[in-house]
């Protein structure tokens, strides 16, 4: 139980404060425990979170780059997508090329 109601702390952290494009890089532990509080906030019926939460986790480069030419660049900064890791390999100025 202790460990649900840490994800339901984390995610209300999330909320307040929406992942931008330019958010920092992560290590895979840190993905990881995002990734585990995700699927704790999933299982206990929260969607909302559960979806915030994996947002705020680095899109890989490659699947940006895919969404940007199929969903758009509007979709990318709007849906608050964690693009460090595509900043990181194609430049900051990559959504408006």
């Amino acid at each position: 139980m202790a460990v649900l109601q840490d994800a339901m702390e984390s995610k209300y952290n999330i909320i307040k404060e929406k992942p931008m494009p330019q958010a920092k890089t992560m290590t895979l532990d840190e993905k990881l425990a995002i990734s585990n509080k995700a699927c704790l906030l999933l299982q206990a019926g929260d969607r909302e979170g559960y979806s915030r939460l994996t947002r705020s986790i680095p899109m890989p480069p490659f699947l940006a780059k895919i969404m940007k030419e199929k969903m758009g660049v509007d979709y990318l900064i709007n849906g608050g997508w964690n693009l460090s890791e595509a900043e990181a390999e194609f430049g900051q100025d990559w959504l408006s090329r």
